[in-house]
């Protein structure tokens, strides 16, 4: 799957699990360690573990597995390193706070 395909896949699997207000942002210019970030809302820590938990093994379906997973266990803001992906699935107050769409694009 090409990179356009990889980033729809990983909105697809977010949505599914209903997950709000995704953003993909392209970070190629300003950043080394990736080149797409998507970031999104969950209702709850629960909401937002469960996004991220299905991104997860949606990918690992794939043969793309996480290269890391951090803040699972706390469910505030979950990131999830696909490599050219990294998703940041957060609480609206924790994105509210680092608004990472701003400070990004």
């Amino acid at each position: 799957m090409n990179h356009k395909e990889f980033i729809d896949f990983v909105v697809d699997k977010a949505d599914d699990m209903k997950a709000r207000d995704i953003v993909i942002i392209d970070v190629s210019e300003k950043s080394t360690v990736t080149t797409t970030m998507v970031v999104c809302s969950g209702n709850s820590k629960r909401h937002v573990s469960s996004i991220a938990e299905n991104v997860i093994v949606e990918c690992k379906q794939t043969e793309h597995a996480p290269l890391s997973v951090e803040g699972k266990d706390v469910g505030e803001w979950v990131l999830v390193d696909l490599g050219e992906v990294v998703l940041h699935v957060m609480q609206d107050q924790t994105r509210d706070f680092y608004q990472l769409e701003k400070l990004w694009q």
